[in-house]
């Protein structure tokens, strides 16, 4: 009977699914919604991964039931903890197998081809990966709200933070400043209801119905403001003042983990994620032949990791 591969690049802006026979080669390849194991629980996730595999399936002609002789393994935006990778796992799965593992590793995997060095993912969200001799080093990936600082996300919510400021007369508005502010509805009325979402008519809920949750925040989510990324490249095409400080500030936030990558001995940096690789000329400018371009995408590293973990497959 033939063996299949299922490889899923679960990000927070969107959940990329591949079909691959038993050498890896593609079969279908299809694309979904957000999927991040720390939203709802990873229901979102799990609905963009069954939908995303009928639909690769469909593609390729392949009728679904092959899922019985399909071995998958996922690569997770939001799965640093153990806890959340675990409990995805065990959800109820079509496939033969399943593995689950943090989007670091399978963007290390296919970066670097299964060599030693480093990886940085710079997207949405952000995250590191060194492995030197069999020894791993890890940092970052702890999501929007303490961690993530080289990603679009933390840097869209600093642009628009520094708008905010614009508007308020504490700092000098640029024409990049009073777009953000007309994109988000004009004035900074406007933007704070934006980012709380007011009129969504969300609720925090607990699982007996009350609402006793005045600890818990509603807000926007990190892709809400990593979505200002192609708006501030267009700035910075015209010189920008303000768009150039916010690279300033992420090249900073960059500059320290090529500093933990060099004293742990990791000699090269690949540059994984869409707003990475936008940023990839000024990282050639700073740091030389220590940062490279990836071999292959995170999507085939997931498929790459599974070959490995079901090798008699």
């Amino acid at each position: 009977m033939p063996t299949y591969y299922l490889g899923v690049d679960g990000g927070g802006t969107n959940c990329r699914v591949r079909l691959a026979d038993k050498d890896l080669n593609t079969l279908a390849e299809v694309k979904g919604g957000r999927s991040n194991l720390q939203i709802d629980e990873g229901l979102p996730a799990y609905n963009a991964i069954t939908t995303g595999a009928r639909e690769a399936f469909a593609e390729a002609g392949i009728d679904f039931a092959e899922t019985a002789n399909t071995f998958a393994v996922f690569g997770m935006a939001g799965g640093r903890m153990h806890s959340a990778r675990a409990a995805f796992e065990a959800r109820e799965w079509p496939f033969a197998a399943v593995k689950v593992f943090d989007d670091i590793d399978i963007a290390h995997a296919g970066a670097l081809g299964g060599s030693d060095g480093g990886v940085i993912i710079v997207g949405t969200g952000s995250a590191a990966l060194g492995i030197v001799d069999g020894k791993r080093y890890q940092a970052g990936g702890w999501g929007f709200q303490i961690g993530d600082q080289m990603s679009g996300a933390i840097l869209g919510r600093e642009l628009v933070r520094y708008a905010v400021e614009a508007e308020d007369g504490l700092r000098e508005h640029s024409p990049l400043t009073r777009a953000v502010i007309e994109a988000l509805g004009g004035d900074n009325q406007a933007v704070m209801s934006w980012s709380f979402g007011t009129g969504s008519n969300v609720r925090v809920v607990s699982d007996d119905a009350g609402e006793s949750h005045s600890d818990l925040l509603i807000g926007r989510a990190p892709a809400e403001f990593a979505r200002f990324m192609p708006m501030l490249f267009d700035y910075l095409d015209k010189d920008d003042p303000v768009a150039h400080e916010m690279i300033r500030i992420q090249l900073d936030y960059v500059d320290t983990y090529v500093r933990w990558f060099k004293s742990c001995s990791i000699s090269t940096m690949a540059i994984v994620g869409g707003f990475g690789e936008r940023l990839f000329p000024q990282f050639e400018d700073r740091y030389g032949e220590f940062v490279r371009r990836s071999l292959y995408e995170p999507l085939h590293g997931a498929l790459i990791l599974a070959k490995q973990h079901f090798p008699a497959a």
